[in-house]
């Protein structure tokens, strides 16, 4: 039942294998750590967002800069996850992406809840300019170190070259 096996041909099979694995980690991490573009201009619509509910709109106001609101972040989000040069036919999320995920929604909201009940005292103008740039700035630095860090786990995940780590 055994067959004679190539060893030079196993290598040179294995290394066509994980060269591409390779190079789909190699771009994931890229675009974690590249360009902070999509984070800046997340917190920037965020700032908008949080400063425009300062202005006392009508609740159909509220309804349309909330649509908006979810409209760019969506364009945003597109643009962002068309900007990476490998396609997969599967995304590889890891548990500790999951988890950056959750953290930064969980810390991120609570940050605009908690700053807004903070200056409810305040006018309602400056109370949300204050609420905006608090929360939006938990936002820049909680999601670009995360982002970088979760990244990394997806190719410690993976499958050591012969050889390495021993």
């Amino acid at each position: 039942m055994s067959t004679p096996v190539d060893a030079e041909q196993a290598w040179s099979d294995l290394q066509r294998i994980r060269v591409p694995q390779e190079r789909v980690y190699d771009e994931v991490e890229r675009s974690a750590a590249g360009g902070s573009g999509t984070t800046w201009a997340t917190a920037a619509l965020m700032w908008l967002f949080l400063a425009g509910l300062g202005l006392d709109l009508p609740g159909w106001g509220v309804w349309l800069v909330l649509a908006a609101y979810i409209a760019l972040m969506s364009v945003l989000a597109l643009l962002h996850n068309r900007r990476g040069r490998v396609r997969l036919h599967h995304t590889r999320c890891t548990r500790r992406m999951l988890g950056t995920f959750t953290a930064g929604a969980v810390v991120t909201g609570g940050t605009a809840l908690l700053s807004g009940r903070l200056v409810d005292s305040l006018e309602p103008m400056s109370a949300s300019l204050i609420q905006a740039t608090i929360s939006a700035g938990v936002f820049v630095l909680f999601v670009a170190p995360t982002n970088r860090w979760a990244a990394g786990s997806a190719r410690s995940r993976t499958a050591r070259p012969a050889g390495a780590g021993r």
